[in-house]
């Protein structure tokens, strides 16, 4: 495709996520030049049928292989339950179609390097959310940390609660029709449900994204609810809901991340912001020395006044990115390589609390953002 070229979007899975980040906001038609939705597919066909109807989609399927079948789409957004994801992505890859894959793109690391070898193969572009480097105020607080202005860093915590609760109460699910009805329930299932990969993979793409690749993991991890209600039903808890990993990062700089059911604590840090303790500053909330990391004027490459105020907007960000990445070469920062280390500390974490044992994560390093592709403080 070339820099004129209009790229032909699928969204897989017409429910919270793919009306929220992707339908509503290619609704506002302030980049058809670059980008429209033409086709949709969900499992439930009346929902497919409905979402097409509503936003003006041309083509809906209630079979994710009908999607990849039709040659407008020349790019997919994977807005399904995570645990398809991995399946549903090397389909896509087979299918000569680029991807944007909602966090997490897979929930091991093997999974993750065969996306990354297939691609790689058949020269298709591949980003996975959250792309939180692309976020001013994270590259910010990176730029703080290498410029020693903290002094040694020692102790990095971050984290946060009540996400399951979260799905529970989102308004789009508490409506009486198709597209404002959806059931949570995925999101409490193996593989893929809980916290850890629901919100849990912000805060570790943040923290990663700042300090560098981690080096091994400790995790404590359990369940602490069994069931809980939505509309009435009864939903049934397969995941831990209640994770906490310690971070070794290497020269005495450990992180701690927390992902846990009880909402009454709350983000005591912040909103996704992580507490840095340096041997000459604390950084907590994005502030440093009494200053607010956090401009007013910032925003993604994409995200103008209208899309700000819209849900979701930074994963819109990230099918933006893909976009500009099939359009015109631009790789996105919201890459696979740093994808697969976060997902390498979430299953060694699993894997940590499970055993008992520290872990060794596995060869996934990447290299994090160069202080001079860094937004200036």
């Amino acid at each position: 495709m070339t820099k004129d070229s209009v790229v032909g979007l699928g969204v897989v899975g017409v429910g919270s996520i793919g009306i929220r980040s992707a339908l509503d906001h290619f609704a506002l038609g302030d980049l058809a030049d670059k980008a429209r939705i033409v086709a949709v597919c969900d499992p439930v066909g009346e929902r497919a049928k409905a979402a097409a109807e509503k936003y003006g989609v041309p083509a809906w399927y209630d079979s994710y292989e009908a999607l990849l079948s039709d040659a407008n789409v020349d790019a997919i957004t994977l807005c399904s339950p995570i645990g398809l994801h991995y399946k549903q992505a090397m389909q896509a890859l087979d299918a000569g179609k680029h991807i944007h894959s909602n966090k997490t793109i897979t929930t091991t690391v093997d999974e993750i390097n065969q996306i990354m070898v297939k691609a790689d193969e058949l020269g298709l572009k591949v980003v996975s959310s959250p792309g939180m480097m692309l976020m001013q105020h994270n590259q910010r607080m990176r730029r703080a940390v290498l410029e020693d202005r903290l002094g040694r860093v020692s102790l990095a915590v971050t984290g946060g609660t009540g996400g399951q609760q979260y799905h529970i109460d989102e308004p789009i699910r508490q409506g009486q029709d198709i597209l404002t009805n959806t059931n949570p329930a995925w999101y409490f299932k193996k593989p893929g449900g809980g916290p850890l990969y629901d919100v849990g993979v912000y805060f570790l793409h943040i923290l990663t994204g700042i300090l560098g690749p981690a080096r091994q993991v400790s995790a404590f991890s359990g369940k602490a609810v069994s069931e809980l209600n939505f509309r009435g039903e009864i939903l049934p808890n397969e995941m831990d809901d209640s994770t906490f990993i310690t971070l070794d990062f290497g020269n005495q700089l450990v992180g701690f991340m927390y992902a846990i059911v009880d909402g009454n604590f709350g983000n005591r840090l912040g909103p996704f912001t992580p507490y840095l303790v340096g041997t000459k500053a604390t950084l907590e909330g994005a502030r440093l020395n009494g200053k607010s990391l956090i401009y007013e004027t910032d925003h993604q490459p994409h995200v103008t006044p209208a899309h700000k105020q819209l849900p979701e907007s930074h994963v819109f960000e990230d099918i933006m990115q893909l976009v500009d990445w099939v359009r015109d070469g631009t790789p996105s920062l919201a890459n696979l390589a740093h994808a697969r280390h976060v997902i390498d500390i979430i299953d060694s974490a699993y894997q940590s609390a499970a055993s008992g044992q520290t872990l060794k994560l596995q060869d996934t390093t990447y290299q994090p953002l160069p202080l001079e592709a860094l937004a200036e403080i």
